[in-house]
């Protein structure tokens, strides 16, 4: 039954930005978001999105595949296992066990950490790919690799465990992505203005940095944190 949600304190990203953000393929993020259907020798095989999008019953933006906060925080981690080589299927087989055990959005949940390796394990096992997931050396799980509690370090987290707001550039912590601020967007945290905002006015001012300070109120250091974060993200 479609409804309207509140969009706010939730987050709003299109599947573009949302890769941006986290450093994911926009091809691979679109197939893992919306599903996908390839031909076979068999016939037609098709493929569910890997969780259903926060908004995916809203009446007015249900089937745009916008993404929420939580979506968000949850592809980031996704994102970590496919870039650690972890297949498709146990990755799918670990959100859907660890839905069971921890809710919806389990993995960027404080408690996957804890509970992760487990699950993680008995995705492993379930779905037939321990052979390939066995480090060699040390003769354990890749889990190690891929969350480790350094993937966490840039998240807060509330009284329940769940992410509150990240921190994608975590050593400053000048750039914030916060659900409660201007629709997740990531901004300067002291001033809250979006990052490619102000990355946008340093292009277009070619590069007059006391300018572009001085325009949107922040010092050089946070025009150059935005600068350099969308830089990135571009790339």
């Amino acid at each position: 039954m479609s409804q309207r949600h509140s969009l706010i304190g939730t987050g709003l990203y299109s599947i573009g930005r949302a890769a941006q953000l986290v450093g994911a393929d926009l091809r691979s993020a679109r197939r893992w978001l919306k599903g996908y259907s390839r031909k076979t020798r068999n016939g037609t095989t098709t493929s569910a999105p890997l969780w259903l999008l926060q908004y995916w019953d809203d009446e007015e933006i249900g089937d745009d595949h916008v993404l929420g906060f939580k979506d968000l925080m949850e592809l980031r981690v996704v994102t970590r296992f496919i870039k650690q080589g972890v297949p498709l299927q146990p990755v799918r087989a670990t959100i859907a066990i660890a839905t069971e055990t921890l809710g919806r959005y389990p993995l960027q949940s404080k408690r996957f950490l804890s509970d992760g390796k487990r699950i993680f394990m008995d995705a492993i096992e379930g779905s037939g790919q321990r052979g390939k997931l066995l480090d060699v050396r040390g003769r354990q799980f890749v889990f190690g690799s891929v969350i480790r509690p350094s993937l966490f370090d840039d998240v807060e987290f509330d009284a329940n465990g769940d992410s509150l707001r990240w921190f994608p550039v975590p050593k400053k912590r000048l750039i914030v992505v916060d659900p409660n601020r201007q629709f997740g967007q990531s901004i300067i945290r002291r001033t809250g203005v979006p990052t490619d905002t102000i990355y946008d006015s340093f292009v277009a001012e070619k590069g007059d940095l006391d300018f572009v300070s001085r325009l949107w109120r922040s010092t050089p250091q946070e025009v150059l944190a935005a600068v350099h974060f969308e830089r990135k993200v571009a790339a």
